[in-house]
């Protein structure tokens, strides 16, 4: 029996998000990487969807998109994940359920959260070290060079201003390109030597 799709609200934000079976890794190399990149540029085309970021991890993904559709998100994350999984399967020799379960969507209803949201995401790649900054000293200097280094999300397209995936305006309208304290980085890596691990559990 075929899943049946999922209507979301038009032109609304949703974070969107799942991670692999038992928290197995879902990214083993740096193909794989490129070939989920590949396939969501792809089908965000195919199916009207705007992605606002994302970030990949090695056992789940994150997500800030929009539809012009009810269905767009359904569709394009069906097919998105179908997809990967056959080409997972086969690359590795597995058999059976990639993901954990379905997709989880939450709407994103008011500009704070979209904000705070989109941080959270960008994020992730550090979320071990903020952890640990202030018990272990970890300097706030290496953290953020990692952040800024780390290639499976979109926090990069951000710095340089420019994206072949993303939508960036409706994140970026909100903050100045020509005044530092005032920039998207700064909001972001901001949080860093205080309160990020506080930003992190807070949408967990």
């Amino acid at each position: 029996m075929s899943t049946p799709p999922r209507y979301f609200q038009q032109n609304i934000p949703y974070h969107v998000y799942n991670r692999g079976n038992r928290k197995s890794e879902i990214f083993l190399d740096t193909k794989d990487y490129q070939r989920f990149l590949k396939r969501m540029n792809e089908y965000r085309k195919q199916f009207d969807i705007s992605i606002l970021c994302y970030c990949l991890m090695p056992n789940h993904f994150h997500f800030l998109l929009k539809s012009n559709t009810h269905i767009g998100i359904s569709n394009f994350m069906l097919r998105l994940c179908t997809s990967y999984a056959k080409y997972f399967n086969i690359k590795y020799n597995l058999v059976g359920r990639l993901f954990q379960e379905r997709f989880r969507a939450k709407i994103v209803d008011t500009d704070e959260y979209l904000l705070h949201l989109s941080r959270y995401i960008h994020l992730n790649p550090i979320s071990e070290d903020l952890k640990v900054l202030t018990s272990q000293n970890l300097s706030p200097a290496v953290i953020r060079s990692q952040l800024r280094s780390y290639a499976w999300s979109s926090y990069h397209d951000y710095l340089q201003g420019n994206s072949n995936i993303c939508a960036l305006n409706q994140i970026s309208a909100y903050f100045s390109k020509t005044h530092k304290q005032l920039s998207y980085q700064t909001f972001v890596e901001a949080s860093i030597p205080n309160d990020a691990s506080t930003i992190l559990s807070s949408f967990v």
